[in-house]
């Protein structure tokens, strides 16, 4: 691959930048590389033409990378042909006996697989992984409240250990990573994906330079949900709360806000939100809602 500056396909990489223009390529004071953490939405996994033109510019992308994704629409497809029924409260699937055991086959197998396939053919040696894989994404299971989800896996940074990651990284392998984690105890678990990018984030955030990337098929957060134009340049949290409270916003990018709030507050240098077929522009902060506190 050739270095910033340089041409890789039909994609044109920019310079080195500085801190205050779009990404940083290097922490120079502290001689950290730049780890772009990049999570690819559902919708855009169900486009097989959007997919592809995705994963041909991550491909490129000349720098560490690790990709995360959603699960997509597969899953429900299949379940229903397996007679097993999918379950939802508050948008939240319930993940029963069944359940996990259709998800594991369809995230961490067919889902992840696909991609790894495609991006060994573009020429990016990936990586397949789930939480449980050498322990990268250890997780509890999420206790019962007045709603009982499952087996549904929650995570923090605290138990996710840097140097398993740093491993495959600095052995120039791009992991992909599937929306499972596991309990330590031979369950697997289901986990959001959005907040799978965030814990990872801030877990490797002292390690690395961190860039993290929430795309999908919107332009970013938008100011009026029936806009697809008013995307938002920056959103901090007094903008967020206003926009909640005149009901701006619609149901799905809240939590996507939240987790990426949450990465801010555990030091992940810069965190945006915006459209997956626009990703070169993204890297380079010239699109998208980029997130602050």
């Amino acid at each position: 691959m050739g270095s910033p500056g340089s041409s890789f396909g039909n994609i044109k990489w920019p310079a080195m930048r500085n801190k205050n223009s779009g990404f940083p390529h290097s922490d120079q004071h502290y001689k950290r590389e730049i780890l772009y953490i990049i999570k690819i939405g559902g919708n855009v996994i169900d486009n097989e033409k959007s997919l592809h033109g995705f994963l041909e510019t991550f491909a490129s992308i000349d720098h560490k990378k690790i990709l995360v994704h959603g699960g997509g629409k597969i899953a429900t497809s299949l379940g229903d042909k397996l007679g097993i029924v999918s379950h939802y409260i508050d948008g939240r699937r319930i993940t029963d006996d069944a359940t996990i055991d259709l998800v594991t086959m369809v995230y961490g197998g067919l889902v992840n697989k696909k991609i790894v396939t495609t991006l060994q053919a573009l020429h990016c040696n990936a990586i397949g992984i789930s939480g449980a894989d050498a322990n990268a994404l250890p997780a509890k299971k999420r206790p019962v409240k007045s709603i009982d989800y499952g087996w549904v896996g929650d995570i923090n940074k605290e138990n996710i250990d840097p140097s398993i990651w740093q491993i495959l990284l600095e052995n120039k392998l791009v992991p992909v990573v599937a929306p499972l984690t596991h309990d330590n105890a031979g369950h697997m678990l289901n986990t959001n994906a959005d907040t799978i990018a965030s814990v990872l984030a801030a877990a490797l955030a002292g390690t690395y330079v961190v860039q993290l990337i929430y795309c999908f098929e919107k332009n970013g957060v938008l100011n009026d949900a029936n806009d697809g134009d008013s995307a938002l340049a920056y959103l901090d949290m007094n903008t967020y709360r206003q926009l909640k409270e005149n009901k701006k916003l619609f149901a799905g990018i809240i939590p996507k806000i939240d987790n990426a709030m949450d990465a801010v507050r555990n030091n992940v240098q810069t965190v945006i939100i915006g459209n997956s077929d626009f990703l070169v522009q993204l890297i380079n902060g010239e699109g998208g809602t980029q997130i602050r506190l």
